[in-house]
């Protein structure tokens, strides 16, 4: 098989199955692991002294232990015989399943659009729903905020969840494809500025910042062309600047200049008080238009993103 077949291959069927299957609950997932994995180290580190230094040990060794151990047992599979005589071998069907579990672009689009429906039966049926998929604390937010709260959620998870695996799958393959979810996770997880976080997760938020810098700004930049708004990259330069994140606040500030919406604002996370700047000024109620307009910019742009590392793997190869 070609190498630029086995290249392309995996990512296609991958992203598939991602569009067809979302993430079914029945299918043991890879970041559960790597959640195990990372609250089992930050149980036994995260105390005493040298707590950054601990952290910042423990985010690279789980990093390195990831990428590596993908790349050795692919390359294992791929010196076994294939399936069907020259065709798709145990390697490239494994490749095909980690894309597949790396990828969280319909699962997140389910939920966001089922934070709407649970709004339509109540305002507390809401916030249960959308606290499935922010951190923030829920229970006293309006119906407006938890709109808010799915579709900033939407945004940011285009880039997080869709568009840097992808990324990193055009640059290191599989392997840094997989890496890049555990360095997400280890944000995810201990990133934040919390007292128990802010020492013992530094170094994994500074991670997460750099393996997002260019993902984040090629998200947005996506969202606007896609909905036919490249006009707003000024409104998204001068806004995505503004979030306290070096890059969530790029795909947040396409998506409200494209809904010409505001995001942001003050939220609660862990029982403290965090408060973020605006990005945009109209204040206006969110609909479920906005939130179809939003899953419809979403789809586009993966759509978009998917063919661009398609075309660049043809080209590498």
């Amino acid at each position: 098989m070609p190498d630029s077949l086995i290249a392309i291959l995996p990512l296609l069927i991958g992203w598939m199955l991602d569009l067809l299957l979302g993430d079914p609950a029945w299918l043991p997932h890879p970041v559960v692991g790597f959640g195990k994995m990372i609250a089992y180290g930050e149980h036994r580190l995260n105390k005493g002294c040298h707590r950054k230094a601990k952290g910042a040990v423990m985010a690279v060794v789980l990093i390195i232990s990831v990428l590596v151990t993908t790349a050795w047992i692919r390359h294992c599979l791929y010196l076994l015989p294939s399936l069907f005589g020259e065709g798709i071998g145990v390697g490239v069907l494994f490749d095909s399943l980690l894309v597949f579990c790396c990828l969280a672009g319909t699962t997140l689009i389910r939920e966001v659009r089922q934070v709407f429906l649970a709004l339509d039966r109540s305002l507390e049926d809401g916030r249960k729903q959308v606290a499935r998929i922010v951190g923030r604390d829920t229970s006293e937010l309006s119906a407006q905020e938890v709109r808010t709260a799915a579709l900033e959620t939407l945004a940011e998870n285009l880039s997080d969840g869709v568009i840097a695996p992808l990324f990193w799958y055009a640059l290191l393959g599989v392997p840094g494809m997989v890496a890049y979810k555990m360095v997400n996770t280890l944000d995810s997880m201990i990133g934040y500025k919390t007292d128990r976080y802010k020492d013992f997760g530094c170094w994994a938020a500074h991670i997460d910042d750099i393996a997002n810098y260019l993902p984040a700004r090629l998200t947005a930049l996506l969202m606007v062309i896609v909905a036919g708004k490249p006009q707003l990259a000024s409104f998204v330069w001068k806004n995505g600047r503004r979030h306290a994140s070096p890059n969530s606040g790029y795909p947040e500030a396409a998506l409200a200049g494209i809904l010409n919406c505001r995001f942001g604002g003050p939220h609660h996370y862990f029982g403290q008080l965090f408060d973020k700047p605006y990005i945009g000024t109209n204040d206006r109620p969110l609909t479920t238009a906005d939130m179809k307009t939003s899953v419809r910019v979403n789809r586009t742009a993966e759509i978009l993103m998917v063919l661009l590392v398609v075309a660049c793997l043809v080209a590498c190869h």
